[in-house]
């Protein structure tokens, strides 16, 4: 549960009510962007984004959320900080502070992105570790309640890889009254401390199923990513073997509910994980969802840097 945080490291950290709020006031403020309002929340502030993995809509989302909000944001690679090596954590988090209002990283090691919150006064939002991925599911629940379907009754099917946008998927059970289902191929199941956290506190039911058809039928949404994510490059041979049968098709798309949405993160491998007409389908909110990473975090970076949230 949240108390008194003021990063966003894990939407484990949050309550429903408060993940709600959040995603009431991205809704607003994009909204406000449609309609021409400015929203300056976040003038004379600065966001300072520190990099470890190479990002596309990552880097736009921010960089852009904090110009339309009237602050700035800084990039920043680990050239010039040497994470962990030239400069311990502690110091980083210190220094940073005195020039930076907030900070977004994008890593790998969940732990150090722990340890920079805790050493830095200022707030500290996880861009991505390699655990987990909060700010690509939070802008996803967006995506989910723009398309009318509730957050609590659905069931959310994921196709693939058990990796960490299914860890924030399942911190998300712990908040919504959503079914979810992972299928995917013997061995490469979510981390159990994930499933067994989910298992303990989710709302509704979690199933890992190896029926790519029995993990689809009936749901609402349909996600996949990459089978090979960022750092498993050398398992990519393996996994083109294994995981084929898991492909988002227009075959495995017909057992879903007759409305699904179908979801994914990006990059996408087309033809592997994801057929060209799935994804370029009247189903599809592929490109949707990617635009609600702006807006999602603009919410999120209202509420750390501070600014008022009504």
């Amino acid at each position: 549960m949240m108390t008194d945080t003021k990063d966003f490291i894990s939407l484990a950290d949050y309550t429903r009510e408060e993940l709600q709020a959040l995603l009431d006031l991205a809704v607003r403020l994009k909204a406000s962007r449609r309609a021409g309002r400015p929203e300056p929340r976040l003038v004379g502030k600065v966001l300072g984004c520190i990099f470890h993995k190479p990002s596309l809509r990552t880097r736009l989302s921010f960089e852009v959320a904090m110009r339309q909000l009237g602050g700035d944001s800084l990039y920043i690679t680990d050239a010039e900080i040497g994470f962990g090596k030239r400069e311990s954590v502690y110091d980083i988090g210190q220094v940073t502070s005195r020039f930076l209002d907030g900070i977004m990283i994008r890593t790998f090691d969940h732990a150090k992105v722990v340890e920079l919150a805790q050493a830095a006064p200022s707030p500290v939002i996880n861009g991505l570790t390699d655990p987990e991925h909060p700010c690509q599911v939070f802008s996803d629940l967006l995506t989910v309640t723009e398309q009318g379907l509730p957050l609590d009754g659905i069931k959310i099917a994921y196709l693939g890889d058990g990796n960490n946008l299914v860890h924030s998927w399942l911190t998300a059970t712990m908040a919504f009254h959503f079914d979810f289902t992972f299928g995917g191929p013997e061995g490469f199941d979510p981390s159990p401390t994930f499933l067994d956290m989910a298992r303990a506190r989710a709302k509704g039911k979690i199933v890992i199923s190896r029926d790519p058809a029995e993990a689809v039928r009936g749901a609402q949404v349909i996600y996949t990513d990459t089978w090979t994510s960022m750092g498993k490059e050398a398992e990519a041979e393996k996994r083109a073997r294994v995981f084929p049968p898991f492909q988002v098709n227009r075959k495995l798309l017909a057992l879903a509910d007759p409305k699904a949405i179908v979801m994914h993160c990006l990059p996408a491998h087309r033809g592997q994980e994801i057929t060209d007409e799935v994804m370029d389908g009247p189903q599809s909110v592929v490109f949707d969802q990617a635009e609600n990473r702006l807006h999602g975090q603009k919410a999120i970076l209202v509420r750390c840097l501070g600014a008022p949230t009504n």
